[in-house]
C-alpha cells in the first residue's frame, strides 16, 4: 500500500510544471569539476563542438544507411542476404540515433544552432520524432534521471515495473524475460502511436505539451513522409507486402534492442539509485551533479564499440556535459574520476559488458518480487 501511494504521488507531481523540483545546494563539487573540465580544453587544444571526427562519422553512418537501404530494397535477392541487410539496416539506424542526432539535440554536434537542428532531424529519418524526443529524453530524462514520475524514458507504463516506487502487479514476477520483447517492439509502437498519440492530445506522458509549429511543424510532417515512404511506400514497388512487414520488424526489432540495451546499462541496473523528492518539500537530497553520478553507471567498450555508440559507455561524462560532443568524452572521463576520488563521489563502472547485462536482469527480477521497496 505505502508502495502505490508513493507511486501516485509521483505520477501526481509528475503533471505539475518540472520546476517544481529542486535539488540539494551545491557542495562545490560540480564547480571544481567544470573548472577542470574547462582547463583540459584550454590546455590540449580539443574543440568541444565542430570536431572534424564528428563529421567524418556523420559522413560514414548516413552513406552506410544509403548503401544498406538501396542493397535490401533494389539488390538482395536470398532470403538471408535479406535478413542480413534488415538486420544491419537496423544497426546503422541505430549508430544515427546515438551519434548524429543525439550530439544535434543536446545542441553538441556544432557551435551553429541550424546545424545541430539538423542533425537532430536525422531522428526523424529513423522514425522518431526529433521535436517530442527532445522533451522526453533531453529535458525530462537529462534533468530528472531516474525520478519516479518525472524521468519518462524508462516508463513502461503497467507493462513492467522499473524503479521501486512504481506499483508491483502479478504479471511482473516475468519481467526479467519479457522485457526484452518489449524493447524489440518499442520502436514500432512509437513508429505507429506514441509521436501521433502526442501530436492529436498534446500530452507527453501525461504533461501538456503543445503541437510543434512552424519549422518544427514541418519537420515532423516531412520528418514522417520520409519515413513512411522509405519504410513501405518505396519497398512496396518491389516486393510483396509479406517481405516488407518482415524486412520492417526485424530492422525495428534490431534497432529497439540496440537501443534499449545502451540505454540500461547506465540507469536500469543495481548499481544506480533511485531517489525520490522529499515529501514536504520536493528537493533532492544530492545536488544536481552528485545525483546524475549515482544514477549513472558507465561501461567499458573498445575502441570500436566506442565509435559506434556515440560514447554513450561514457554515460556518466554525457550526463554532465551533454552539451559536449561525445568524441571528448574519454578524454573528460579521467577527469570526472579523478575529481569523483578527492570529492569522495563514487564513480561506478561495469566491469563488463555482459556485467551489465546481468545487473539489468537481476534488477528486473528483483523488482519483479511483491514488495519490493526502496533500496
Amino acid at each position: 500500500m505505502q508502495n502505490q501511494q508513493t507511486y501516485r504521488e509521483s505520477t501526481k507531481r509528475a503533471k505539475e510544471p518540472a520546476k517544481m523540483l529542486k535539488f540539494g545546494k551545491n557542495t562545490g563539487f560540480q564547480i571544481e569539476l567544470t573548472r577542470r573540465v574547462n582547463e583540459l580544453f584550454q590546455t590540449t587544444g580539443l574543440r568541444e563542438r565542430d570536431c572534424p571526427q564528428m563529421y567524418l562519422k556523420t559522413a560514414i553512418l548516413l552513406l552506410s544507411f544509403l548503401v544498406v537501404y538501396v542493397s535490401l530494397v533494389f539488390l538482395a535477392q536470398a532470403w538471408w542476404v535479406v535478413l542480413s541487410l534488415s538486420i544491419l539496416l537496423g544497426l546503422v539506424m541505430a549508430g544515427i540515433g546515438f551519434n548524429i542526432q543525439h550530439d544535434g539535440s543536446h545542441n553538441a554536434y556544432s557551435n551553429y544552432p541550424w546545424v545541430n537542428k539538423l542533425m537532430a532531424a536525422t531522428m526523424d529519418l529513423i522514425g522518431f520524432s526529433s521535436y517530442y524526443w527532445l522533451w522526453g529524453h533531453t529535458v525530462l530524462h537529462h534533468k530528472y534521471v531516474n525520478i519516479t514520475g518525472y524521468d519518462t524514458d524508462f516508463d513502461l507504463g503497467t507493462l513492467a515495473r522499473k524503479t521501486p516506487f512504481q506499483p508491483w502487479l502479478p504479471h511482473h514476477r516475468w519481467q526479467h524475460y519479457y522485457i526484452w520483447l518489449l524493447y524489440g517492439v518499442y520502436p514500432i509502437h512509437w513508429h505507429f502511436v506514441s509521436d501521433f498519440e502526442s501530436f492529436f492530445l498534446e500530452e507527453f506522458y501525461d504533461r501538456h505539451y503543445p503541437r510543434p509549429k512552424g519549422v518544427n511543424l514541418a519537420i515532423f510532417l516531412v520528418g514522417k513522409a520520409v519515413f513512411f515512404t522509405l519504410a513501405f511506400g518505396l519497398p512496396l514497388m518491389f516486393h510483396s507486402v509479406w517481405t516488407v512487414l518482415m524486412c520492417y520488424v526485424v530492422t525495428s526489432f534490431t534497432l529497439g534492442i540496440v537501443l534499449n540495451v545502451v540505454f540500461l546499462y547506465a540507469h536500469e541496473v543495481e548499481e544506480a539509485t533511485f531517489p525520490m523528492p522529499l515529501e514536504d518539500t520536493g528537493i533532492i537530497e544530492n545536488d544536481w551533479a552528485i545525483h546524475q553520478i549515482e544514477t549513472t553507471v558507465n561501461f567499458p567498450c573498445n575502441h570500436l564499440m566506442t565509435w559506434f555508440v556515440g560514447g554513450l559507455n561514457y554515460q556518466i561524462e554525457h550526463h554532465l556535459f551533454p552539451n559536449i560532443c561525445h568524441v571528448n568524452y574519454p578524454a573528460i572521463s579521467r577527469v570526472v574520476e579523478e575529481t569523483c576520488q578527492e570529492f569522495g563521489v563514487k564513480y561506478k563502472k561495469h566491469k563488463s559488458i555482459w556485467a551489465g547485462i546481468s545487473s539489468h536482469f537481476h534488477w528486473m527480477r528483483r523488482l519483479g518480487m511483491a514488495n519490493t521497496m526502496s533500496i
